[in-house]
């Protein structure tokens, strides 16, 4: 029997340790959702993207795993690669 991911997320950020730790990735999440959000609408597979930024597809599934910050280089590449330009904004914390 599987666990639908909804189900087990919920289950989980009950434990008051994972809920910190995982609301204090939620800066990466966010980055990791927008760039897997760029390359599907740009109708990109992780390989396709790699190719055009001269990459390798598993250095593509690293950034977007949310696990480090990718450098301001990177963010443009990647950006080029899917016919986008990266922005910065300031929304209010809370």
């Amino acid at each position: 029997m599987t666990v639908p991911f909804s189900k087990l997320k919920k289950e989980m950020l009950k434990n008051p340790a994972v809920k910190k730790a995982y609301d204090d990735m939620a800066e990466e999440f966010e980055i990791a959702a927008a760039l897997i959000e760029a390359r599907a609408r740009a109708g990109l597979s992780q390989g396709e993207l790699a190719k055009r930024m001269g990459t390798t597809q598993s250095a593509i599934a690293r950034i977007e795993s949310g696990k480090h910050w990718p450098s301001k280089k990177t963010l443009e590449g990647y950006a080029k690669a899917t016919g986008l330009r990266p922005t910065i904004r300031f929304v209010r914390a809370g």
